[in-house]
């Protein structure tokens, strides 16, 4: 099944490529989709050829490249996406849209069909992320600034979590765990949550995402050859994907439904609406 990598997800990749590229000049550049990028391929090519990420920033489920020349790379895998850093000999048999290389390594990008990694400058970057909600794991998301993000918000709590707006960086996945974590069916409406259901719903996001993130997310391609932690999470998933397999927690069934056009997966038995 196709994934569409989240926080923990973003944040690994940011990680492992934050001790890898840093300083590394960009030495050849390779674009088989040019619909994955923003800019005709020679002023692509030109602009990163020779230049340096000096670091490398997450925001939701982006990853911003910042440039030595000023530029950003701004990256959204979106569904299916993926990267791997290595050789030649050892990346996987599929199809590249963008190589990035940086001397005898190269970094690929797969699987963008919807995704894209785009050129902008950092005052765009600035525009396009000032929609974007706060991150749920920086330390100025207290259970009291959470608690006053869901007031007055209406509709379902699955709605409320992948929603970018208010809490940047969950999707399907991780909104599925933190309602099982929390107890709470992804239906419930959030303006019937009471006041301790909400600290228990911060609890669970902070617990699952942390989690996630130190088991190297529910990606399953390794980043690089050697790489153990990557995709490490996906075997700890309580509900997600786990249709018809009894409920870790309390022995129940595991159903799938869909909610605002969006699959849910949840336990009927053990999660409830307070």
């Amino acid at each position: 099944m196709n994934k569409m990598p989240e926080l923990p997800e973003m944040e690994n990749y940011r990680r492992l490529l934050s001790e890898l590229i840093i300083n590394a000049p960009i030495t050849n550049v390779v674009v088989n989709r040019e619909k994955s990028i923003n800019v005709p391929v020679e002023s692509f090519k030109e602009e990163l050829l020779g230049t340096r990420t000096i670091f490398v920033e997450r925001r939701g489920k982006h990853l911003i490249f910042h440039l030595n020349n000023g530029r950003r790379l701004l990256l959204h895998l979106m569904l299916g996406g993926l990267m791997y850093y290595g050789t030649e000999e050892d990346r996987p048999k599929r199809s590249t849209q963008i190589e990035i290389s940086f001397g005898d390594r190269t970094l690929y990008f797969i699987g963008l069909r919807l995704g894209h990694l785009h050129l902008h400058s950092a005052k765009e970057v600035d525009e396009l992320f000032a929609p974007l909600g706060p991150e749920p794991l920086d330390r100025r998301m207290t259970p009291e600034k959470f608690a006053g993000i869901l007031q007055g918000r209406r509709g379902s709590l699955k709605s409320l979590l992948v929603n970018q707006h208010v809490i940047a960086g969950i999707g399907n996945c991780y909104a599925d765990e933190i309602a099982y974590e929390a107890g709470l069916l992804p239906s419930v409406k959030v303006q019937d949550l009471t006041e301790a259901s909400v600290a228990r719903l911060y609890d669970a996001m902070q617990k699952v995402l942390r989690e996630a993130l130190e088991g190297g997310g529910y990606m399953d391609t390794p980043f690089m050859v050697g790489d153990q932690l990557t995709g490490g999470y996906d075997d700890q998933c309580k509900v997600y994907d786990r249709e018809g397999e009894a409920c870790y927690r309390c022995g129940g069934t595991i159903k799938k439904s869909e909610l605002n056009g969006r699959k849910v997966f949840y336990c009927p038995s053990c999660q409830h609406e307070q």
